[in-house]
């Protein structure tokens, strides 16, 4: 089996199936059944709901909602964001109202596209960096790194490699992603549960922000009105741009299931890009619904730049808007690669 194929066959079947059940823990004497298998359907499908009644009580009426939107009990999987959903029962009988409820789980209708890569160039990257966040604004590359000790917060003219601005973060943070907006870049923590804002032209730190739903820091982007951030789940969190508290989340998902570990993030054209933890690849999805989109193989990279023990995995990836080509490095790479993308 080709490199390629057992990459992808690894990505796609990280996931796990939530199977329904009551969320509120609370018992109950009615309870909801689907006809979709383990409570899982995709877009497009028809899911047909039905309450089961085992102590026979005399039901006047029943009404379903899924999250917060009411639905019939036959109702199409459509226009619906990817991942677990609440479907809600409201039991009428007698004098009583009861309500019940279970999970339901949304993939995606189609598999991701499948997709490789051509180098452009190769560009000399710091073999000490731990790379956590790859950005550009206005040609230049901004790069945050990690590890206790070692975090710090660049500057650099990616052609040379040379480091034009620097500040390091004191020891007891795990330096994570970066982004760029309004002339700030944001920049995560890992474990410290904080994330700091910096001037873009100083340096100087001129805020911080605190992670109120999620529990760690990995990686950020934006597209301009949202920062999307990851920590180290399935999910992508959405971050208020004025006050950056996490208002949402999309949920990441296949085909075949969800996809976890989520890191580094970019945002091109439309489209998240995303690193996982631990796998030399990128996922391409859509910020609207969560659907892994496309699949890219970056494996042979790691082959490619200097062997040494401290050697990590592939993470950084950023888009350069004045030449239209995204860069890609590793944690502790020599090299820093520019690429072109493409549909095999």
């Amino acid at each position: 089996m080709s490199s390629t194929k057992l990459f992808i066959i690894t990505v796609l079947s990280l996931f796990f199936l939530t199977c329904g059940d009551n969320p509120n823990g609370k018992k109950s004497n009615f309870s909801i059944s689907t006809d979709a298998k383990n409570n899982t359907t995709t877009l497009g499908e028809t899911v047909k709901l039905s309450v089961e009644n085992p102590k026979n009580k005399s039901i006047s009426n029943i009404s379903y909602k899924l999250d917060e939107t009411p639905i019939e009990e036959n109702f199409k999987v459509t226009n619906l964001a990817l991942g677990v959903h609440k479907i809600t029962a409201t039991v009428t009988y007698g004098e009583t109202t009861e309500e019940t409820s279970t999970n339901l789980t949304v993939l995606n209708d189609v598999a991701p596209k499948i997709y490789s890569y051509k180098i452009l160039n190769e560009y000399p990257h710091d073999i000490t960096s731990y790379t956590q966040g790859l950005e550009f604004h206005d040609d230049v590359l901004y790069e945050s790194t990690g590890q206790y000790g070692k975090s710090k917060l660049r500057k650099v003219d990616y052609k040379t490699g040379k480091v034009l601005k620097n500040i390091n973060l004191t020891n007891q943070y795990f330096g994570e992603g970066l982004t760029i907006m309004n002339n700030n870049i944001y920049q995560l923590t890992w474990k410290e549960n904080i994330g700091f804002i910096y001037n873009l032209d100083t340096f100087e730190k001129t805020g911080s922000f605190n992670y109120g739903k999620s529990k760690e820091g990995w990686g950020l982007c934006n597209d301009g009105e949202v920062i999307y951030k990851t920590d180290g789940t399935n999910k992508i969190w959405k971050l208020n741009t004025e006050t950056l508290a996490e208002e949402d989340y999309i949920q990441i998902y296949t085909n075949t299931g969800k996809i976890d570990k989520l890191n580094e993030l970019e945002y091109i054209e439309g489209k998240i890009y995303a690193n996982i933890y631990q796998r030399n690849g990128v996922l391409i999805i859509n910020p609207e619904n969560g659907a892994v989109e496309g699949v890219i193989d970056f494996s042979p990279l790691q082959k490619l730049v200097k062997q040494h023990p401290s050697l990590d995995v592939l993470n950084g990836i950023a888009y350069n808007p004045t030449t239209k080509t995204i860069f890609v490095t590793g944690k502790e790479w020599d090299k820093l690669f520019e690429v072109e993308v493409f549909v095999k």
